[in-house]
């Protein structure tokens, strides 16, 4: 079959975001997380024609490694890193395999197990890629009233766009305080989520300083963690009978650095406000939305908010606000419950973790279970008031620097239809917002008629 096609998240699934100990195996949390998809879905292993697997510290063929535990079925899988934007471009290629006609069902893992502390790389035999933008973020220092920086590279370079954005529209630290605190309050809800204290601001502006901009609770915390899509056809849809719980990939786009990176000299475009503005303007565009319109009609939005300087700056990057205004649609609330949007209903990277492999698709399964309404209480409300049968969009925006964005545009499509069997009968539990280990029971529903008994004796769940 060939032409361009529809294409929906038909299953999703997540494990817990943990503190990074060393607990559990990638493949062992892989595999958690494709049996919850795939359960959810309501379709076996032997279905998924294609898959990508997401994950930027492990050896080779750790994506063979973990599909293997559901069977040997010869499908092409594909290992993909782009730093923090690892889960999300796994899911663009499964997405766009599926668009293309060329298969009708794919699925996108991603998981990472990773060291305690700030990232680095493990090849000390080599300068790492980052060290480009080491250089340009020293210069772009340079102009910024604060001065030289200090700490570890990420936040630094966060750091320092949350610091022009100061200099050059009046935001405050106590604007990402603001933000850190709504996204901690928000993972209370999340069963999934690495951190559950609920900070308040007070308490994330007297936490441990890391630079001069930002504590210790404005960072998103390393992690260990998987998560999983299954992307399907139209066709696929309605011959599974997914009308009740398909929500389909209206928009979505992978963006790289421009110019305007290297050599504007501004610590905000460094760290990728230029490509995540193309990046939004291209899925609005594939919508159907004309140049900077689209922004109202999106009710719930996961962003990337490594730290909470980025999640400010983020807010112009996508529109959902005028330039320079970022820290007005914090003070008035347009960021929470109760606002114009729901942001990082989930928590967020700062709250619920950054386990880098999993982190874009855990942002899908998250924004999926919101449009389908099964979030419980991380549900954000109204998203189907005023409106006709496909309600607001939910938007996906997932960065990774050096650099690469993608943003996923998602929505309800006409014919959903509730009731029926849904992927909570499935489960046995609502899994968008309880959070409950698989059993070898659930990987015996979904695994291949290829499965391999060898593999399967070395699962450790």
């Amino acid at each position: 079959m060939t032409g361009i096609q529809r294409t929906f998240i038909v299953g999703a699934g997540c494990t817990a975001f943990i503190k990074p100990r060393g607990q559990r195996k990638t493949e062992d949390m892989g595999l958690e997380a494709a049996t919850k998809a795939l359960l959810d879905a309501g379709v076996n292993y032997d279905v998924i024609e294609a898959a990508y697997v997401g994950y930027c510290y492990g050896d080779t063929a750790c994506g063979q490694r973990a599909l293997y535990n559901l069977g040997l079925t010869g499908i092409p899988i594909t290992n993909v890193n782009n730093a923090c934007s690892t889960g999300s471009t796994a899911l663009y290629q499964a997405n766009n395999l599926v668009k293309s006609g060329l298969v009708e069902c794919a699925l996108a893992l991603g998981f990472e197990r990773m060291s305690p502390g700030s990232l680095s790389s493990n090849f000390a035999d080599r300068p790492p890629p980052g060290l480009l933008l080491g250089e340009a973020v020293s210069e772009a220092e340079k102009l910024l009233s604060s001065g030289a920086n200090h700490g570890p590279n990420a936040p630094r370079m966060f750091a320092n766009a949350g610091q022009e954005h100061f200099d050059k529209y009046g935001s405050t630290i106590e604007h990402l305080a603001k933000i850190a605190s709504k996204n901690h309050k928000h993972s209370v809800n999340n069963p999934y989520s690495q951190f559950r204290e609920g900070w308040s601001v007070e308490q994330v502006l007297n936490a441990q300083k890391i630079n001069k901009q930002l504590t210790k609770v404005m960072c998103s915390p390393t992690s260990d963690g998987a998560a999983c899509c299954v992307i399907a056809s139209e066709a696929f849809v309605h011959k599974h009978k997914l009308e009740n719980q398909a929500i389909e990939i209206v928009g979505q786009a992978l963006v790289t650095d421009d110019l305007s990176t290297f050599e504007s000299r501004s610590a905000i475009n460094v760290v990728g406000y230029g490509m995540t503005k193309a990046c939004a303007d291209k899925v609005f565009t594939q919508a159907g939305f004309k140049p900077g319109e689209g922004r109202d009609e999106v009710g719930v939005i996961e962003l990337h908010d490594c730290f909470a300087s980025n999640e400010l700056i983020t807010y112009e990057a996508l529109g959902l606000c005028g330039e320079g205004e970022a820290h007005k649609l914090v003070d008035r609330g347009d960021n929470t419950y109760g606002g114009k949007y729901v942001i990082n209903p989930s928590g967020g990277l700062e709250a619920k973790g950054h386990p880098l492999g999993a982190t874009g698709l855990g942002m899908h399964f998250y924004i999926a279970m919101q449009l389908r309404q099964w979030a419980g209480p991380m549900q954000a409300p109204g998203l189907f008031e005023h409106s006709d049968q496909r309600g607001k969009f939910g938007l996906v925006h997932n960065i990774g620097l050096g650099g690469a964005v993608v943003c996923s545009l998602l929505r309800r499509p006409e014919f959903y239809k509730p009731g029926g069997q849904d992927g909570r009968n499935r489960m046995g539990y609502n899994h968008a917002h309880e959070c409950r280990p698989i059993t070898m029971a659930d990987v015996d529903k979904v695994k291949s008629v290829h499965s391999s008994p060898f593999v399967l004796a070395r699962v450790k769940l």
